[in-house]
């Protein structure tokens, strides 16, 4: 997939970032027990816990580590999938169901865990996720997923209009839930923490190395990177997500890579401060096409939703955000806005995400569904206890066949088309 004209320069996260580690290209062959393809959350999760078990692997990024959507993300911690713990036991029965429940309801703890675990240089924040109702059938979906969550002994609350308006800051949504596990972090230095994390644990990372071939030889794996050196591994995992390459047959036809916008505006006073978000939450709606917001660690607001499928081309694709920020917030609406930038999110036709393995030795995970940073993260801790151990049930899906989405190659025709229907049923702000 082509770089979006807008690289990390631009970005709030860029900006804002510790130091990337240093994470030189690969100049020579080398020879490891598990070569990981992709040096985003999952990739760098999964190279940190092998390099913990003691099996060597090697990272190989095309840019730099966190380039892609780890380092394009709302920075948003959301615990669970886009399926509700009921809806997860009826589609996998009722013991898969309930350990699948269990992983998804794991994954913000494995984030702020790791953080401290590893003293990461990372701003964070965890005081919980917000999701409002933006009709009024969605308010019974607010009390649903509260009570699904809550018995299962999560810390989730129901929040009548009064209580959403004085959380958010706004009287926009009806009703909305709280979920008390969820937060944020500085996404592009989570990442690049977990970088030096995985190589002070003895994994060895390379950036610059996209990767032009994957072939198996003599019961060994051969990964060919366009600087000519190859890494010879016993077992691959490919871990690209949403800029996922043609490296391997169809399998970047396997997902719908839309672009998701997001727009910050300069560091707010401490009155408007006060005034949007007082608690200190993270926040998504309940919109076909979600809108998602949080004030970062320098008092930025920040607002995040779909845009056109295909790359920016000047400032007036972010301006649908721009308008939803004068709806939601007046006071801010003359704020100037610092900061536009986009990354692509991997979405599976089911939104849940996807384990492969089409080949012996080689295991592909794919489909963040827009929560990579705790999905990923935790995604990772199980396929390193695989791939160490080659024992599935560490695996929380099943793994399935690659499958192709349909016409996959006109799914920019369509994403726009479903783009334009949801706009006109979503009660738009925009």
């Amino acid at each position: 997939m082509n770089p979006p004209p807008f690289p990390l320069d631009p970005s709030l996260w860029h900006a804002t970032a510790v130091p990337a580690p240093d994470c030189p290209p690969l100049d020579q062959d080398v020879a490891v027990d598990v070569a990981i393809v992709g040096g985003g959350y999952a990739g760098l999760s999964t190279a940190l816990h092998l390099a913990e078990r003691g099996v060597s692997c090697v990272v190989l990024e095309a840019r730099e580590p966190g380039w892609g959507g780890s380092g394009r993300n709302g920075g948003q911690v959301i615990p669970g999938l886009k399926y509700d713990p009921n809806e997860l036991i009826a589609k996998f029965g009722e013991e898969a169901g309930k350990a699948l429940t269990a992983f998804a309801g794991s994954t913000a703890d494995t984030v702020f865990d790791l953080i401290a675990k590893h003293g990461m240089n990372v701003p964070h924040v965890r005081n919980g996720w917000i999701q409002g109702a933006h009709m009024a059938s969605m308010v019974e979906t607010a009390k649903k997923r509260s009570a699904e969550w809550a018995r299962l002994g999560a810390p989730t609350e129901y929040l009548d209009k009064a209580r959403t308006t004085d959380h958010l800051g706004t009287d926009v949504y009806l009703a909305g839930w709280i979920d008390k596990r969820g937060g944020a972090v500085q996404p592009l230095s989570y990442a690049r923490e977990l970088c030096r994390a995985a190589q002070k644990a003895g994994a060895i990372v390379h950036g610059q190395s996209p990767v032009q071939g994957l072939a198996r030889e003599g019961g060994k794996w051969k990964v060919k990177t366009a600087q000519g050196a190859t890494v010879t591994a016993g077992k691959v995992a490919l871990c690209t997500n949403g800029y996922t390459g043609d490296y391997y047959p169809k399998l970047a036809q396997t997902v719908i890579a839309p672009n998701s916008y997001q727009v910050a505006t300069e560091p707010l006073s401490d009155n408007l401060r006060k005034s949007i978000l007082p608690y200190g939450q993270v926040t998504s709606d309940t919109r076909q096409l979600l809108l998602y917001f949080r004030l970062d660690h320098e008092g930025r607001l920040l607002m995040g939703g779909r845009g056109p499928f295909r790359e920016p081309t000047d400032k007036s694709d972010w301006a649908h955000l721009e308008r939803v920020i004068a709806r939601l917030y007046p006071a801010v609406k003359d704020t100037p806005i610092q900061f536009r930038w986009c990354g692509r999110v991997a979405v599976t036709r089911d939104f849940l995400p996807h384990l492969h393995e089409p080949e012996p030795g080689m295991i592909v995970n794919i489909g963040c569904q827009g929560r990579g940073i705790g999905l990923e993260s935790t995604m990772g801790k199980a396929l390193a206890a695989y791939l160490a151990t080659g024992d599935r049930k560490a695996l929380p899906f099943p793994v399935t066949p690659v499958k192709t989405i349909p016409f996959h190659g006109l799914n920019r025709a369509y994403v726009a088309a479903v783009v334009a229907f949801y706009r006109m049923s979503d009660a738009g702000l925009a």
